[in-house]
This record gives C-alpha cells, structure tokens and sequence, in this order.
C-alpha cells in the first residue's frame, strides 16, 4: 500500500444551506449589498458573486512534507505528490440570491490557451504560471496555446511517472564495465586499465616504464560494485562473480532492477485471511481484522461502521457512530506531514464542528489542522520508524447553539508504520 489512503466521514446530518435571513425574509432593493460569502470562497465586486479561494496560493506551505496543495471548492486538498486529481464538471459560483444569474467570468476573444493582450492574442506561458497538470517527476514544456509534460533525459515514462531507465540493460557503450545510475550511467575499466581522454567510453591498458620488471597481470580479480556505492540498491547490493545484483526484504518485490515495492497480499491472493475476516495491505505484509469490529454496547450497521443507539445509557458519553479505516505509511517520513483527509459531506444547519484526536496520541506524534467547518487534516509531527501500529479515534464534534443540541463521531483509524522508508 504506497499510496495514502483518503477517506471521508459520513455522517448522520442534513444538508447545509446558509443564507442570511434579510435574504430570505425580504426581496433584496437596489440598496441590499450582500458580500458575505460561506468558508472558503470571497466576495467579489466585479462579478457580483462569491468565488472559491485558492488557498494554494494564498496559505504559505500549506501542505508539508510528501504533500502538493491541490485547491477545492470551499477548501483545499493536501494529496501525495505523485497523485493526480480528475476534475469533475465546474459548479457554477455561489450566487446571491434574487439577483440575476447571468453574470459570468470576462469574456475571453482569444482561443483556448491564449489570453488577450492589447488588440492579439498572446500564448500562456502554464508551465510559467503552475497551471499545468504535469507529474512532479515530469518536466512542463511550453507550446504555443497548450504544454508538454516530458520525462527528463535519462527516464522513461510509465503510466504517469517517469521511471529511470538501465542505460547498461540496454547496451550503453561501455567497453568493459557499466554501472546505471538515476538519470544516466557510469563508465568503469577493468584492473590494469584506464578510461581514455573522453572519460567515458574506452579503456586503454596502463603502461609502466619498461625498466622495471612486473609480474604477469591477472585481469580475473572480480570487483566489488557494492562497494563503490551504497546507493546502487534500494534496499541491499548482492556482489556476484562479475556483476551485482539487488534484493528485497521479505513481503517486497524488486521493481526493475534496484528498486522495492511492497507486496499486496490481499490483491494476489496469498494471504491467509479465514471467512469473516478482511485483509487489509500494509507495507512489508498484511493483517487480517474481523468484518465486524463493533464492540459494546456499538452495533454494527454496514461494512466498517458501528452505531451507539441513543436508547442504550452506555452511549450518552460517546460517539454516535465509528468508521474503520486502515492506512500504512513508511519510516523515516518527512515532518510535518499531511497523511489524512477528514470531511463531513453534510452537517446541521448553524451547526459548529470541531475537530479532535480523541484517542491513541500518547506520544504527541500527531496532530489536527482544521481547515473549515467541514474539514481538517490528520498531520504527522513526528519522525516515526516502523513496524509500528496506530488506532487514532479522529471526532468530529458538532454543536448547535441554537437548538442547544451536540451530537459526535468518530473516524477509528488504523495507521501501521512500515519498516523501512519505502
């Protein structure tokens, strides 16, 4: 499991609709001015309506670490660098009420990709301006009315990366040893010899003065290639008669030639998981849970989430409901680092929600931002080096001032440390 999982809150509420309640109560004259807008988006003048914030742009580092700011509607999104984000069809923006819908962005003459500039049409420069949907291993090129993204020299593409590529798997003219490294290779000479004047390519036998006598050089002494580096392998450099090679740790698989990845026992099958039981994938192994993991007085109503019925005493202190949810992070990972959405996809009306770590921080090791009255990011503050296992109890407390009502729940997330740093 490399990629960070992303899961949301379902919670027992309504759907939230705040408008002011001139506007609901009174048409609005010519002398209403309504330039409140909800979290997340700003009034603006020119168009007469409430526009999303691009907080990527206006928060300084809003995401740490591994993470790349992705903006939202209402918020924005801390998301692994590698991931990328499939934009679903454009809402239109928060409009005020009893005013004329038709107001939209300037017009733009010029065809897509380009901008007015005077009485032309200029090109945009998105590699310039980061609007550009290139992977951070890609490199953006521009292009008249559009851009490129292109792997850097020495890297191919799969799928969405760019993946180095074995300059010595595919005949690179090295004339005795070859040694890859990310983004090129390395040429190297036997015992006894020297690479020639372009340092690159040939080898050339050393000559010593004539007037000493040296014995017979024997060109069958094997090098030791793990030696020369510690970076050749991921994970551990095998020496072998004439080359090298690379190995994994048990339950990680070699991809290429020198990386690890995990193996995903629960996608291959060879787990031993019994009926009943879900296995879940975490780096370097797996873990087989209960499909029911309610515990008293909690009944299980659906596949991961638990409910505490307001009827039992037990519950008035707790929870209404808990989901389960599981996610493997590895070692050493950079801090801070965002590692987990948090979101209601629907709350009461005038409620306030806050966020919390209400169970399984004892250490400190992490922490809640909150974002807005419906969101918060899980951050971890710690380096952490594994195997290692987290439960976070993450709660969602929402209160009503007005109806004098509070209602919680809980997000039980399960978050196991892997043992090494990929």
């Amino acid at each position: 499991m490399r990629s960070v999982c992303i899961s949301l809150f379902v919670f027992r509420c309504a759907c939230v609709c705040a408008l002011l309640h001139r506007a609901i109560s009174q048409p609005p004259t010519e002398s209403d001015t309504y330039t409140e807008c909800t979290d997340g988006y700003h009034w603006d003048p020119q168009t007469q309506h409430c526009k999303d914030i691009n907080e990527c742009e206006t928060i300084t580092e809003a995401c740490k670490g591994e993470m790349k700011c992705f903006n939202h509607y209402g918020g924005y999104l801390c998301l692994p660098r590698s991931a990328s984000v499939i934009p679903a069809p454009e809402p239109p923006n928060q409009i005020r009420p009893g005013l004329d819908d038709t107001a939209r962005e300037p017009y733009n003459p010029c065809p897509s990709g380009y901008e007015p500039q005077g009485d032309s049409c200029m090109d945009v420069d998105e590699c310039a301006r980061d609007e550009h949907d290139c992977q951070p291993s890609q490199e953006c090129f521009n292009t008249e009315g559009s851009f490129t993204c292109q792997c850097p020299g020495g890297y191919r593409k799969v799928g969405t990366e760019c993946i180095d590529v074995d300059e010595c798997d595919m005949g690179a003219p090295c004339s005795q040893r070859c040694y890859n490294t990310y983004g090129t290779f390395l040429c190297r000479c036997e015992q006894g010899y020297e690479l020639g004047s372009d340092g690159f390519t040939s080898c050339f036998v050393i000559l010593l003065p004539s007037c000493h006598f040296l014995a017979p050089l024997s060109l069958s002494i094997d090098i030791d290639e793990c030696s020369y580096s510690s970076y050749l392998c991921q994970y551990q450099c095998v020496n072998e008669p004439g080359k090298f090679s690379c190995i994994c740790p048990e339950g990680y698989q070699l991809l290429g030639t020198r990386l690890c990845q995990d193996i995903n026992e629960c996608e291959t099958g060879t787990h031993k998981c019994a009926d009943g039981q879900t296995c879940v994938n975490i780096h370097g192994g797996h873990q087989c849970v209960d499909a029911n993991r309610c515990q008293e007085p909690y009944v299980q109503v659906s596949d991961n989430r638990c409910v505490c019925p307001v009827a039992k005493a037990g519950c008035q202190d707790l929870p209404f409901s808990i989901v389960h949810r599981y996610m493997s992070i590895t070692s050493e990972r950079s801090v801070p680092s965002d590692i987990f959405q948090i979101q209601a996809t629907s709350v009461y009306p005038g409620a306030y929600n806050t966020f919390r770590i209400r169970s399984g921080d004892d250490n400190g090791d992490f922490y809640i931002r909150q974002i807005n009255n419906i969101s918060a990011m899980l951050v971890l503050a710690r380096a952490v080096n594994g195997p290692k296992e987290y439960v976070l109890d993450l709660e969602m407390v929402s209160v009503n001032p007005l109806m004098s009502y509070q209602t919680s729940s809980a997000l039980r997330l399960t978050v196991n440390v892997g043992p090494y740093a990929f």
